[in-house]
């Protein structure tokens, strides 16, 4: 079941795996969704920054690429439950090493050391200084 925008015009997996997760924000969405299922308002404040009207349109994307699932509740008030398909959970485990590899070697992250001496990486244990 082949789902893409832009179906037989890829060169590569690659390619075809970045048409989905391309931009800004997918992969924060994507990383959130793998915890839980999220409403859009709590959604939106886990990826700081973003807008309603982007996250809007990325969830659209993702759910007309199979990755996020949208589940409407007859509730009052009515609400809206985004949460990650089988093939989401797997996109994710794909892009473990991805993340993996950006910790290490672009935020320093190599077992609590820093990238250069004198940075403190998000990971570093550091006494609070008052100031």
């Amino acid at each position: 079941m082949p789902i893409g925008r832009r179906a037989g015009a890829y060169v590569c997996g690659i390619d075809a795996a970045m048409d989905v997760i391309g931009g800004k924000w997918k992969g924060l969405i994507l990383w959130e969704l793998a915890a839980r299922p999220y409403r859009f308002g709590e959604l939106r404040r886990a990826v700081p920054g973003i807008t309603e009207k982007v996250l809007a349109s990325h969830l659209r994307e993702l759910e007309a690429d199979g990755i996020v699932h949208r589940e409407e509740y007859d509730a009052v008030p009515p609400h809206v439950e985004y949460s990650l398909t089988p093939r989401g959970e797997a996109l994710n485990r794909a892009l473990a090493p991805l993340g993996e590899w950006g910790r290490v070697n672009l935020l320093g992250g190599g077992g609590g050391s820093a990238a250069r001496a004198g940075e403190v990486g998000e990971d570093d244990d550091v006494a609070l200084v008052a100031g």
